[in-house]
């Protein structure tokens, strides 16, 4: 069983930046495939970016160039570092991993793919 708990988020301006933070506990050895998600009221949620075991990470076209995801040297930590955010990045944003390292490849942006999720933490950029 693996939990994830995500920390970090707030309300900041235009252009300011925020890093947040996933601490795992559990059974976490070697997760393969670690992500952030992210969801606006009345959309649905979306892929963010992910970073596989060997720190390759892929991000959405959206945050490219803004967002950087990293992890620990212990690996139970995931960190998402958002610079220059924009209103239309205020969302809920989930931290998700899955054993399962073909995740990571051509369908890193689908939720259902992930099994373990973090409760979230709040997001809000005002102009």
């Amino acid at each position: 069983q693996v939990q994830l708990v995500e920390s970090g988020g707030g309300s900041v301006q235009a252009g300011w930046s925020l890093r947040l933070s996933c601490e795992a506990y559990g059974y976490i050895y070697n997760i393969p495939c670690m992500g952030w998600f992210r969801q606006a009221p009345g959309k649905e949620r979306e892929g963010v970016g992910v970073i596989n075991s060997a720190g390759r990470t892929v991000y959405a076209d959206s945050v490219k160039g803004r967002f950087t995801i990293s992890q620990g040297n212990a690996k139970n930590t995931l960190y998402l570092q958002m610079d220059s955010l924009k209103p239309e990045d205020t969302a809920m944003y989930f931290c998700a991993a899955t054993f399962s390292s073909r995740t990571c490849g051509s369908i890193w942006y689908s939720p259902p793919e992930y099994p373990y999720w973090g409760q979230g933490t709040q997001v809000t950029v005002s102009s």
